[in-house]
């Protein structure tokens, strides 16, 4: 244990993160179908800014009416116009801000679909490589960075990209200089945003890589905690979960620290163009070239770009943020599902036989766990696998379900195949929902049905709402063998011709063990079956038992003939009989 926990980190393989050009053709990809949408928001949103752009002008008009001592009800006209402009503005921009927002919301929903059904299509031994903390962390932080860019960032930036571009226009039209002077703080604001890309980018794809890798060592130790005690491994495990969390705390501050330089520039250039534009205002006022209402509304000008020249570069910080974590999921949604090539679905309608031809599995190389196996199930025959721990019988299993490619050989099967394994998942919702899984179209009386094959009918029916009970997360909790009878009910109603049941009844306690065998029983009846059994008694029910002894199939006969022919088989049943007649 301890050995290949050393090289667990060094074996991964982490799913794969797309290149900045490649990000951006997807998001192209994404927006192309909303096009009506986008130019719609966007246009309203010009509208928007331009209409709040007159709120300056007004404001030095006022100021010039004042200053030249005009009647007070000179000022009525302009102070309406602003009124009418500050409703004017509010009304465009929640108009244009709605849309803008329904247009970044279909995008992430397009995205996020995408992405779940690259990942439910991923290849198991490809999500095994990687690491379930790293696909965690993915359809997690990296889901929720992009989710709030996308509701925050994405229409802020649109808005503060227009005031920005419209404002300096509406500074050349008051005089070009207020716009030269305007200016001087670009190149300040150019360099920091520079500055901060280059270093941003970089520094948030390694967070993500750290925090993936602290999230893995977290599940693989967490999850394997009754391993590390019984090895003594609980200082080892708790120095990689230290380490882990230095290198992602460490990374995280270097953010921060970067931040803070990246807003202490702003504010430089800020100060900068400020103190030209106003002095550019007070030697045109002096020579009668402007107005000191039309300072006055440069200067405002200048000032109201504070607020969208800071909120759009230290939007950067979302964007970088939010743009490592969209490469890691355009990454996973690019990943192709690699089929396999050696296994061979026949064509609907031949028998449901399985045909295991001179496989062998590695999953390392040079560490072979199958060598050279040769196995065919006969249509609606019931085969038991049996073996000591380590000795393939689950690594056959999954690769007759499908779930990996054999590395040798060739594997044939007559039809759909179903895997049931002791590890059940309820999904949070009706009991009667989560059996539709299996069949969405099944009815009330079908449900009922694959329940009472099963024995699950009683105890289902007795729930507070019956099969509309919540089941799951948050809701009424099940035992691990009901579960199982669920699993076994939605195999039911899948009715694939072809099932594997891996140690599918190993959860069940001794006093469930008999019913639920019996369940599994009814639920195999009629199909092609491999069952990995965990009792032996399950084996001794089946049509034929398979032995497997290092990655090889030693012995294959019906109970009766292994227990004559004395080899392994009948070791095995003697010393399981012997230790359930000592039991208590």
């Amino acid at each position: 244990m301890s050995g290949t926990t050393g090289t667990a980190e060094e074996s991964r393989e982490l799913l794969p993160t797309a290149t900045t050009a490649r990000t951006r053709a997807a998001v192209g990809e994404l927006l192309r179908p909303r096009r009506g949408l986008a130019f719609a928001g966007f246009g309203v949103m010009v509208v928007a800014t331009v209409v709040g752009l007159l709120t300056q002008p007004l404001l030095g008009r006022i100021i010039d009416l004042v200053t030249e001592h005009r009647p007070a009800g000179d000022l009525t006209a302009p102070v309406v116009l602003l009124a009418v402009v500050a409703a004017a503005q509010g009304v465009t921009s929640a108009f244009g801000m709605s849309l803008v927002s329904r247009l970044g919301e279909s995008v992430l929903a397009d995205l996020r679909e995408r992405f779940v059904e690259r990942a439910l299509s991923l290849p198991l031994d490809r999500l095994e490589k990687a690491g379930s903390g790293d696909l965690t962390a993915r359809v997690t932080r990296d889901v929720s960075r992009v989710a709030e860019a996308v509701r925050t960032a994405l229409p802020e930036l649109a808005r503060s990209a227009l005031s920005i571009v419209l404002t300096l226009g509406a500074l050349a039209l008051l005089d070009w200089r207020f716009l030269l002077a305007a200016l001087i703080a670009v190149p300040v604001q150019a360099h920091t945003a520079r500055w901060y890309v280059t270093n941003a980018t970089p520094l948030y794809a390694k967070e993500r890589i750290a925090t993936g890798a602290q999230q893995q060592q977290l599940l693989d130790t967490i999850g394997g905690a009754g391993t590390v005690r019984a090895h003594r491994l609980e200082a080892e495990h708790t120095g990689r979960v230290t380490e882990r969390s230095r290198a992602a705390v460490a990374l995280t501050m270097r953010g921060v620290r970067l931040v803070l330089s990246f807003y202490a520039r702003l504010h430089v250039a800020e100060y900068l163009g400020l103190a030209a534009v106003l002095s550019v205002g007070f030697l045109l006022v002096r020579d009668g070239s402007a107005s000191i209402g039309t300072a006055t509304a440069a200067a405002l000008y200048f000032h109201s770009l504070f607020g969208p020249v800071n909120t759009a570069l230290v939007l950067l910080d979302d964007a970088q943020s939010a743009s490592a974590g969209l490469a890691r999921l355009i990454g996973v949604v690019d990943e192709p599902p690699e089929p396999s090539q050696e296994t061979a679905e026949q064509e609907p309608g031949t028998d449901p036989t399985v045909s295991v031809s001179g496989v062998g599995h590695a999953y390392v190389p040079g560490r072979p766990v199958l060598h050279d196996v040769d196995l065919v199930l006969r249509p609606k025959e019931r085969v038991a696998l049996v073996g000591a721990s380590g000795a393939g019988k689950t690594t056959l299993a999954k690769l007759i379900a499908g779930i990996h490619p054999p590395a040798s050989g060739r594997i044939e099967v007559g039809g759909r195949v179903a895997l049931i394994t002791q590890e059940v998942h309820i999904f949070a919702g009706p009991l009667d929902a989560d059996l539709r899984l299996a069949r969405p179209d099944a009815t009330d009386e079908e449900l009922r049905e694959a329940l009472e094959r099963v024995g699950a009918l009683g105890w289902a029916e007795a729930l507070p709402e019956g099969l509309g009970t919540v089941v799951g997360d948050g809701g009424h909790r099940l035992t691990p063998d009901r579960a199982q009878q669920l699993a076994l009910a939605r195999l039911v109603l899948a009715d694939p011709p072809i099932a594997v049941l891996d140690e599918a009844t190993a959860e069940a306690g001794s006093s469930g063990a008999r019913a639920l065998e019996q369940a599994a029983e009814r639920a195999l009846e009629g199909r092609t079956a491999l069952v990995v059994a965990h009792r032996l008694s399950q084996a001794a029910a089946a049509d034929r038992i398979v032995v497997m002894e290092d990655g090889r199939i030693a012995e294959s006969g019906t109970h009766d003939e292994l227990r004559a022919a004395g080899g392994a088989y009948a070791a095995l049943w003697q010393a399981w009989s012997h230790n359930r007649n000592a039991g208590p």
